[in-house]
């Protein structure tokens, strides 16, 4: 049976939510859940080399690459190091997810041209409020992502027969490991 009050979306909602669907940190949600965010994405353009976020910058917004290229790179000393090229159909930026956070990176167009879905902050968390599963969803992604970051680290690590302590990556801010 049919059911005449069930939400219909519209080809539009429907291409964003196969979008948003592929990316990691909103695979777990359904279409309704990814619905409740389309008020929040602000498409913006950015051009060849502009800044996105700098390191230390506040973590005030998720970003979303629908077109082009973004560099994310750490400053060592006068110079910055390329950690990885984000493209269209991935995200950057999430440690947004989490309360009272600063950047660990910079990030900069890397291409001629990039358009960037740009959720907030305040938008995210006020969902996550509201909706607790989302949350739940999103935070348990965002967990499996750094898992991973820590499982690169730890090959890079091996391979690079050992050039630093990574003990030092496993102190507390108060130097009481954990």
């Amino acid at each position: 049976m049919i059911n005449p009050f069930k939400k219909t979306y519209t080809s539009r909602e429907l291409n964003l939510f196969k979008f948003l669907g592929k990316i990691k940190l909103f695979e777990k949600l359904s279409n309704a859940e990814m619905a409740i965010f389309i008020p929040f994405l602000f498409l913006r353009k950015y051009k060849l080399d502009e800044a996105i976020f700098f390191r230390n910058d506040p973590s005030h917004a998720l970003y979303i690459v629908k077109t082009g290229q973004i560099s994310l790179n750490i400053d060592i000393k006068d110079r910055f190091e390329v950690l990885t090229i984000v493209k269209a159909g991935a995200a950057f930026g999430d440690n947004v997810l989490l309360r009272n956070t600063q950047r660990i990176y910079s990030s900069v167009t890397s291409s001629e041209e990039a358009e960037l879905y740009v959720v907030p902050q305040v938008n995210i968390h006020d969902i996550f409020e509201e909706n607790i599963e989302i949350k739940a969803k999103m935070l348990h992604s965002l967990s499996e992502i750094y898992n991973g970051y820590t499982e690169n680290l730890f090959r890079a690590y091996k391979s690079s027969f050992g050039f630093f302590n990574l003990g030092d990556a496993y102190l507390h801010k108060d130097n009481i490991k954990f």
